[in-house]
């Protein structure tokens, strides 16, 4: 008898969301890629729709945007409105930034700006609570592009946070995660992102655009190492 050797599973593509077009899920696609899922990228923005069911899929994740979620476009409106389906269903979901900012509006919360007007626009420390340090290990630096934050939902756990905007990650229920700062960009976004918004360093609390590459040499290995372990927590059976 002819001994076949083992076919691994064919995994579940992941649904990227994302809110321009030339947007890029960077390096959190690079690590799901590698993990064996194929990525379904959509842009609302630009029409494309979303599934009415992620029984296809092996999670979502959203991406940050420079829109705000409190705009009443409707296509925010239906996007906020579309979280719905993977918390109904229970499946692995990851917002960042924006994505974060939508689920929390899902979920009843509210997205507002700083009291003062101040931004996290560069690198900035985070903390991790006692929920968040029992998980697993976080960075003590983080990447950060929001003049906007959020209040955390009922019933969600916080994880992290920070000094301007406190609440900087939470899990809600077993499958929905947010976060508030990027561990996504490759060296090529982060030049890109502080070239187009440059006019924003100027901006209270913002860095200068060199301090965003120095601090990419001094913090982004220990994001880049988080940013991978975090995935393969959430999408660890998917």
């Amino acid at each position: 008898m002819l001994d076949f050797p083992h076919k691994p599973r064919r995994k579940r593509p992941v649904l990227i969301v994302l809110h321009q077009e030339t947007s890029s899920p960077g390096r959190v696609g690079q690590i799901l890629q590698a993990m064996g899922h194929a990525l379904d990228i959509r842009r609302p923005v630009l029409g494309d729709p979303l599934p009415a069911t992620l029984s296809h899929h092996a999670g979502a994740v959203v991406f940050g945007g420079p829109m705000s979620a409190n705009d009443d476009e409707a296509y925010v409106r239906a996007e906020i409105d579309w979280l719905s389906v993977p918390l109904a269903e229970n499946r692995p979901f990851l917002g960042i930034c924006l994505g974060a900012q939508m689920l929390v509006k899902n979920l009843g919360g509210t997205v507002f700006g700083h009291a003062e007007g101040w931004t996290e626009i560069g690198w900035y420390p985070l903390a991790a609570t006692q929920a968040g340090s029992a998980l697993m290990a976080w960075p003590d630096m983080v990447y950060q592009f929001h003049r906007e934050g959020f209040d955390l939902p009922r019933d969600a756990t916080l994880l992290a946070t920070g000094h301007h905007y406190e609440n900087q990650a939470f899990r809600y229920g077993d499958n929905a995660w947010g976060i508030q700062f990027h561990g996504e960009l490759t060296l090529a976004m982060m030049h890109r992102w502080v070239v187009r918004g440059a006019h924003r360093f100027e901006l209270p609390g913002a860095q200068a655009g060199r301090a965003h590459l120095d601090g990419r040499l001094l913090h982004d290995a220990a994001l880049r190492l988080w940013m991978t372990s975090f995935l393969e927590r959430i999408f660890h059976e998917a």
